[in-house]
């Protein structure tokens, strides 16, 4: 069709520089996904939506929040987050993507300064670009930089700076240093955004994030997605309440879209109510962090890791997925990551380790990538 050759030739380029991307079916054991605790497919969720239809819970919504979308498991839901996460308020969104999209393109005025860390969430990017104020990174995990940033900032301008960070980063699978960055927000009266998207769930009291000890200070605006550690879907915008009613006044990705459904509200609600009831949960997965940090040392050479997201870093794409490719020939389900999701000459398979595999069966995966990665090289 030759109204589409650019978009044909530039498909083709992709796959010449081993950058195509296709969808592929699950299959093998789950090194891939978020669902750190396992509860994506747990009976405790299926219950739950058993429970919440029978009581006559909509599957869908029919409308957007401020038309007659707005169900009341969605203000139970924000209701309940708000007094789980320590916030004065929380807005419910149909996903991680759309809120960071809503935070960063509404609430940072024309005079403001968005200050982020360097390798900072797409969505977080494009809610940058929608919006009116200026932005600038700094270098990843570096509060002595971004510090020097908003000192020169505000010796020239009169604008609020909005510090933007992950506090878990979903392909480095680093820890922010979270206190340090609040402690700047304290002291130059910024704003903190702190994406907890891969610490929910897993990381912080209770699960409940890696800035939950700050939750109640007015200077903090935190993300948790629903769709990693809770293992359903959609995102929770906690903070105070002004900023709560400027998204929902003003956040076109939210007042322009059908509400996410409420049998899904229930369900967070359920997940929520898992983390608080069942410590275990966190515990299991904890002790499965434990051991793949363990054998990932002991045979893989892979070491100062923090989280459950393990990167392994080849460089080049070829290489990177032609690993992948072998271990998903043997049964482990890993993923290539190739720029522009990560940068240049940094491609890696991302090793997740969810709660849909056993000890066994990690030990095995790690036997198998050192195996593999022996055989051959990888420019």
């Amino acid at each position: 069709m030759t109204a589409f050759l650019r978009h044909q030739g530039a498909l083709e380029l992709l796959k010449q520089r081993s950058r195509y991307r296709s969808l592929a079916p699950r299959a093998g054991h789950d090194f891939a996904s978020n669902d750190y605790l396992g509860l994506a497919q747990s009976e405790r969720l299926r219950k739950a939506a058993q429970s919440a239809l029978d009581r006559g819970v909509p599957v869908g919504a029919g409308g957007a929040r401020l038309l007659r979308g707005n169900d009341d498991e969605h203000c139970l839901l924000e209701a309940e987050s708000a007094q789980t996460f320590g916030t004065e308020r929380a807005l419910f969104m149909g996903g991680g993507f759309q809120a960071n999209m809503a935070i960063f393109a509404t609430l940072p005025g024309h005079d403001d300064l968005i200050l982020h860390d360097a390798l900072v969430h797409a969505s977080a990017h494009d809610g940058m670009r929608l919006g009116r104020a200026k932005s600038q990174p700094f270098a990843h995990n570096d509060p002595l930089a971004a510090e020097l940033i908003i000192k020169e900032w505000q010796a020239n301008n009169t604008g609020r700076v909005w510090i933007a960070i992950e506090t878990l980063y979903s392909m480095e699978g680093d820890i922010a240093p979270v206190a340090a960055f609040m402690a700047l927000a304290q002291k130059y009266n910024c704003v903190l955004v702190a994406d907890e998207a891969h610490a929910t769930g897993l990381h912080g009291p209770g699960g409940l994030g890696l800035s939950h000890e700050f939750s109640s200070n007015p200077n903090l605006l935190t993300l948790h997605t629903c769709g990693k550690g809770l293992g359903v879907s959609g995102a929770l915008v906690c903070g105070h309440s002004v900023l709560i009613e400027t998204l929902i006044n003003k956040a076109r990705s939210f007042i322009f879209a059908t509400a996410p459904s409420p049998l899904n509200a229930a369900l967070v609600r359920a997940a929520l109510q898992s983390l608080a009831k069942d410590p275990d949960l966190r515990h299991r997965a904890h002790a499965r962090l434990r051991h793949a940090h363990t054998e990932a040392a002991r045979l893989c050479g892979l070491t100062d890791l923090q989280s459950q997201i393990i990167p392994v870093i080849i460089g080049k794409d070829a290489p990177t997925m032609a690993l992948a490719t072998a271990l998903q020939d043997q049964g482990y389900d890993i993923r290539g990551i190739r720029p522009p999701t990560v940068p240049r000459n940094t491609a890696r398979l991302r090793i997740s380790i969810t709660g849909n595999v056993s000890d066994a069966t990690i030990t095995d995966m790690f036997t198998t990538l050192a195996r593999l990665k022996e055989r051959q090289t990888y420019d």
